[in-house]
């Protein structure tokens, strides 16, 4: 039994007769090319390789040219160090004059800074780390602390007449740290827990108090009245310090 599947007719284009002459081809177009401009004054945006010139030389940019009226030279430009407000010279007058605790130069300090505080913060912290502490945050957190503490109780027993601020303060209490980080260094060198290490305390720590007293005293109004109670707590600030040497 067969069955019958209906096809389709084939239609031909050329009106149903296969064998007719051949087919015309169709010729191939021209890629898509941009109108022109007649004007256009960049060569590369004409999308004809051939119509820019080629360059065969390199013009190197100019770093010396003026600019506004003023000269790019670098050769004219200010010192990393001054830019970023660091006078080395001042810090090294400053801790020279810590380091004579008889003969404190109180002018050297009117111009506060926090460059060597900072400087004198960390090296604190890097005995200490050589000692086997690890002591950053402490005398950061400590010296904030007591540069508040320092603020306070100095305007409050000179009163209104007080002209301490909290920047010459943390300046103060930084540079005079000179003492304790010598300290730190040398109880590398010195057995802990023994007589020698508390006697070296008690001088260094003494030096500290004695050299902040004096420059508080010199350096804000009101303060020779209440010398004692300013030692007093300095002492207190810097045997804070010691503490962490010491244990």
């Amino acid at each position: 039994m067969s069955k019958e599947f209906n096809v389709p007719p084939v239609v031909f284009p050329s009106g149903g007769n296969p064998n007719t002459g051949p087919q015309q081809r169709r010729l191939p177009t021209a890629p898509f090319q941009p109108a022109r401009s007649a004007n256009s004054s960049i060569p590369f945006m004409s999308f004809d390789i051939g119509s820019s010139p080629a360059s065969t030389s390199f013009t190197p940019p100019q770093f010396g040219t003026v600019i506004g009226g003023a000269s790019a030279n670098f050769d004219d430009e200010p010192p990393l160090l001054e830019e970023l407000g660091i006078n080395t010279k001042q810090i090294w007058n400053k801790t020279a004059s810590i380091l004579n605790p008889f003969r404190v130069k109180a002018d050297l300090h009117e111009d506060a800074d926090l460059s060597g505080p900072i400087l004198f913060i960390m090296a604190f912290g890097l005995f200490q780390l050589l000692a086997g502490k690890l002591h950053f945050g402490i005398i950061f957190g400590w010296t904030t602390v007591a540069s508040l503490f320092l603020y306070v109780v100095f305007n409050m027993l000179a009163g209104r007449n007080g002209n301490l601020d909290l920047y010459r303060c943390l300046s103060l209490i930084g540079y005079c740290m000179i003492p304790i980080v010598m300290l730190s260094a040398i109880s590398l060198f010195v057995p802990q827990g023994g007589v020698l290490i508390f006697a070296m305390t008690a001088v260094f720590v003494i030096w500290a108090t004695r050299v902040c007293t004096s420059l508080l005293v010199e350096l804000a109004s009101c303060g020779d009245e209440h010398r004692g109670l300013i030692a007093y707590a300095c002492f207190l600030i810097y045997m804070l310090f010691s503490l962490l040497v010491v244990f």
